[in-house]
């Protein structure tokens, strides 16, 4: 299945889970409760709207968070109404998150099971705790069975939809296999770091995918360094692209050309980037090992 039907799927399951959400406000009795439905529709919403777009926000902190405020929330000001949204958590926590958000879930589902057990009788109440415990237990397996694979999945994936926007994970196997493409076949081979500011990387960023060439790749360094892979038959022409490109590219501070294979490992020449005055300056290649 295409990743495009799997976006669709998730988004229609968030969007209908908004909708019951805003279908239940009207039942609200009192404004703190609507309020906090309210918020976990718009949430569920939003997130429809965007989940095509995570390269923008970080997939793992505060928006991942909001979600697990509302729900112990919720519970903690209307527990006698939502006792099954406990369960919930199970859910939440199978998500993929750090392991400081995964203490918080634990936290807050203890916490919530504990605000409702006074309401319940006691063999209920110990009943649902342990109910609680073993969906959390095995939510929590779940999660880490699968971290390896979201964690390939981040590295391997790109990180704008249907742009060439790797990771710099991607970054270093790509230079070692360019370089000897370049030796093998005579091509001429440069990587191209840019400098940008922060609020002016994505847009700048879709730019240089939108000017190479769709067997070119490009990469996402840091909050503020992009790169990108250009191949070209010869030097001359090399040039003239690399020209076009820091013409065309605006609101970008400062240029590094490494021509491959690089003298310097990447490290460093992300290093000298930092520090070159400059607004361009390009290094020569030499034949190497490269070393990211």
């Amino acid at each position: 299945m295409q990743s495009k039907y799997k976006i669709n799927l998730l988004r229609l399951n968030l969007l209908l889970a908004a909708l019951v959400l805003v279908l239940m406000i009207p039942t609200a009795q009192a404004p703190s409760e609507g309020w906090l439905l309210g918020l976990a529709a718009a949430w569920l919403g939003i997130s429809a709207a965007l989940v095509e777009f995570s390269h923008r926000r970080p997939t793992l902190i505060p928006w991942q968070l909001l979600p697990s405020l509302l729900l112990g929330a919720l519970i903690w000001t209307s527990a006698e109404r939502y006792p099954f949204w406990v369960w919930a958590w199970a859910a939440l926590i199978m998500l993929p998150q750090p392991a400081w958000m995964t203490g918080l879930n634990t936290l807050l589902a203890m916490l919530s099971w504990a605000w409702i057990a006074r309401l319940l009788p006691v063999e209920q109440a110990v009943a649902a705790g342990l109910v609680l415990a073993l969906l959390l237990a095995l939510g929590l397996i779940r999660s880490r069975r699968l971290a390896p694979l979201y964690r390939q999945a981040r590295e391997r994936g790109s990180l704008a939809p249907d742009k060439r926007l790797w990771p710099q994970t991607k970054l270093a196997g790509d230079l070692a296999r360019e370089c000897a493409r370049a030796r093998r076949d005579g091509t001429h081979t440069e990587l191209l770091l840019l400098r940008t500011r922060r609020r002016h990387l994505w847009r700048v960023a879709e730019r240089l995918c939108a000017m190479t060439q769709r067997f070119e790749h490009c990469y996402r360094l840091d909050s503020r360094t992009l790169g990108a892979m250009l191949i070209c038959r010869d030097p001359d022409q090399a040039k003239t692209r690399r020209e076009t490109l820091v013409r065309h590219l605006d609101r970008v501070e400062r240029v590094r050309l490494v021509a491959l294979p690089p003298a310097h490992s990447l490290a460093t020449e992300r290093q000298a980037l930092d520090r070159q005055e400059r607004p361009f300056t390009a290094t020569q290649g030499a034949t190497v090992d490269v070393d990211a």
